[in-house]
């Protein structure tokens, strides 16, 4: 797949984009709105580089993002990057295969948001809940990787908390937002 130069540029821009909207959302202190807050504009994020850019912008966001959610604080732990990362990405191919290439609303715009936000929040369900703190937590409970705990008794509660319902809400709204963003982003990539 030859990557053009226009397309890097254009994904650096959303990547340092993105990465001024994670750090400005590590500094909200009360953890529901910052996950609120900072997780409508990371989707918001990652649904304008795949709907503008293409899909190599939007997995390369997908794949970064939880990296630096991590780093700023905003991912609760190391062990949620992978899923984040995997969910994120689910949600980006679904926004490009079916969101369509009209500038327009059409039907398949708000079914594309919402059946790749719903995708995103089963994944996060399921990988985070599920299988990380009912499966693996027998496993990973007090286990350090260096001086970092991989999983301690707190997070079996905070955990599945933060990936339920705020993944599918941040998900919806930010998509949305993307959607109407998207006539004005589109008429000013095309200058």
């Amino acid at each position: 797949m030859k990557i053009k130069i226009r397309t890097i540029t254009y994904t650096g821009v959303l990547l340092a984009l993105l990465l001024c909207l994670q750090w400005a959302g590590a500094q909200i202190v009360e953890p529901t709105a910052k996950q609120l807050i900072t997780g409508t504009l990371v989707n918001c994020t990652l649904a304008v580089s795949v709907l503008t850019v293409g899909l190599f912008a939007g997995v390369t966001l997908s794949v970064i993002s939880p990296i630096l959610a991590f780093l700023w604080g905003i991912a609760p732990n190391f062990v949620t990057v992978l899923p984040i990362m995997i969910a994120n990405t689910i949600f980006v191919l679904l926004l490009y295969f079916l969101y369509g290439r009209k500038t327009k609303l059409s039907w398949r715009q708000p079914v594309a948001v919402v059946t790749a936000a719903t995708a995103k929040f089963l994944t996060l369900y399921f990988l985070v809940v599920q299988v990380i703190c009912n499966l693996a937590a027998p496993h990973l409970m007090g286990k350090k990787i260096g001086d970092t705990v991989v999983l301690a008794p707190p997070m079996l509660t905070m955990l599945p908390a933060m990936f339920t319902w705020p993944q599918l809400i941040t998900a919806l709204i930010g998509g949305t937002v993307a959607i109407f963003l998207l006539p004005t982003l589109k008429k000013t990539i095309a200058k």
